[in-house]
């Protein structure tokens, strides 16, 4: 593949899959968070942490049903482990051999599905602000299932409208009213059909059991922040008790992220 490919369309069982590439080097194939996709997260300063890295090949991509990929058929093919299958196709598909594989938040669900799926596909994990799981789950699941029904219901402006609300009475560490529009700009690109898949997909999704994770022989790198009720801190700490050979990074907030590129690419040179 060559060094770098912007807005290429690649298939896969599920779809057209918007895949992005750039620099030459050791493959790092990043899953973006829930309802964003590669552009959201360039305009958010996520992709800070990673674009440039010296010697790495950075493959990103839209997952199904998000960004310019095509949508999933139902909110079974729309959820996380369903996203898993996907990830380890595309691997296949880009003929990547044993990839580090990361995301944000969703992100992190689906390369830990692909890592119980197929443990020896990847030479280390980069998991970014993992999402609310297991005992933590079912109240963020009701809020998704919730929106759903709103969409359904009111249509996607009454969601956008009551999610600014939510935000407004709780706002998130480093994460400001212009970085929310960014977010919402990206869900109102969406059909309602489409949005209420996707949350009813999250809303059925959780991580893979922790037997499962436990027995992975993956290193990885966990980055977390604190008082986020959507990407617990205790998510992250559990996760670094399964996982063997697991560090653990704790930020202020999202905004101290791109001051661990240095950590993130120490890890990228030990995991092989």
């Amino acid at each position: 593949m060559a060094a770098e490919l912007l807005d290429s369309m690649v298939t896969l069982s599920s779809g057209l899959t918007r895949v992005r590439v750039t620099g030459t080097g050791r493959p790092l194939v990043w899953t973006h968070g829930f309802l964003n996709s590669v552009e959201v997260e360039e305009k958010l300063g996520l992709a800070e942490l990673l674009l440039g890295l010296s010697g790495i090949r950075l493959v990103r991509y839209d997952a199904r049903g998000h960004g310019r990929s095509e949508a999933g058929r139902d909110e079974v093919a729309s959820a996380w482990s369903a996203l898993g299958a996907d990830l380890l196709e595309l691997i296949s598909t880009l003929g990547l051999e044993r990839p580090v594989a990361g995301g944000a938040s969703m992100g992190v669900a689906t390369t830990l599905h692909a890592a119980v799926r197929a443990p020896d596909s990847f030479a280390g994990m980069v998991l970014l602000i993992p999402p609310t799981a297991w005992e933590t789950r079912k109240p963020q699941a009701d809020l998704y299932r919730g929106g759903a029904e709103l969409v359904e219901a009111r249509g996607i402006e009454a969601y956008l409208e009551a999610t600014r609300a939510a935000f407004s009475a709780r706002p998130l560490p480093g994460f400001t009213p212009a970085m929310l529009e960014t977010l919402l700009d990206g869900m109102r690109a969406k059909s309602a059909l489409e949005l209420a898949r996707l949350l009813r997909g999250a809303a059925a999704s959780d991580l893979p059991e922790p037997a499962r994770i436990r027995a992975l022989g993956i290193p990885a790198l966990v980055i977390a922040t604190r008082d986020d009720p959507g990407h617990p801190l205790s998510t992250a700490e559990r996760l670094v008790e399964l996982l063997p050979t697991a560090e653990l990074i704790v930020l202020r907030d999202l905004r101290d992220a791109a001051a661990q590129r240095d950590t993130v690419m120490r890890f990228l040179e030990r995991a092989r």
